[in-house]
C-alpha cells in the first residue's frame, strides 16, 4: 500500500523553517521593544521625581540641593529637557551663568518648539549680556 498522506519536500520544510525563524525574531524583537519601552518610562518617571523634588527645594531656596536633583535627573533620563530647563534655573540663580546657558540650550536642543524653556532663555541672555556689558565698560 501506498502512503498517500503529505510529505513536506526539502523546499517546504525550509520555508517552513524561515518562517519559524521569522516569527521567533519577530517576538523577540516585540520583546525587546517592549522591555525598553517600559525601563524608559521608568527612567522618566525616576527623572520627574527629581525634578519635581528640584522644585520644591529650590521654592526653599536651596538652590545647591536643587540643582543636585536635577542633574540626578538628567543622569536618568538625559533627554528630558525639563530637567535641562530647571538646571539651568538652579546655575542661573547660584550665578553659575555659563552652566546655565549649555544647560538652557540643551533644554532647546532637546525641545526647540518649547516656549517656556524659550522664554526662559530668553530671559537669562538679557540679564547675562547685560551684565557682560557692564563687566566689559
Amino acid at each position: 500500500m501506498a502512503n498517500r498522506g503529505y510529505a513536506p519536500s526539502g523546499t517546504a520544510l525550509l520555508l517552513g523553517a524561515r518562517n519559524s525563524m521569522r516569527a521567533r525574531l519577530w517576538l523577540v524583537s516585540a520583546l525587546v521593544l517592549t522591555l525598553s519601552a517600559t525601563a524608559l518610562a521608568d527612567r522618566r518617571s525616576d527623572a520627574k521625581a527629581q525634578v519635581d523634588f528640584g522644585i520644591a527645594v529650590a521654592q526653599k531656596g536651596l538652590w545647591k540641593e536643587a540643582t543636585r536633583c536635577w542633574l540626578k535627573a538628567i543622569e536618568f533620563d538625559p533627554t528630558y529637557a525639563a530637567a535641562w530647563n530647571d538646571l539651568g534655573i538652579g546655575y542661573e540663580q547660584m550665578g553659575q551663568f555659563d552652566d546655565a546657558r549649555k544647560a538652557y540650550e540643551k533644554a532647546l536642543e532637546l525641545e526647540p518648539n518649547n516656549n517656556f524653556i524659550r522664554n526662559n532663555y530668553d530671559l537669562f541672555r538679557e540679564i547675562y549680556d547685560r551684565q557682560n556689558r557692564r563687566r566689559s565698560r
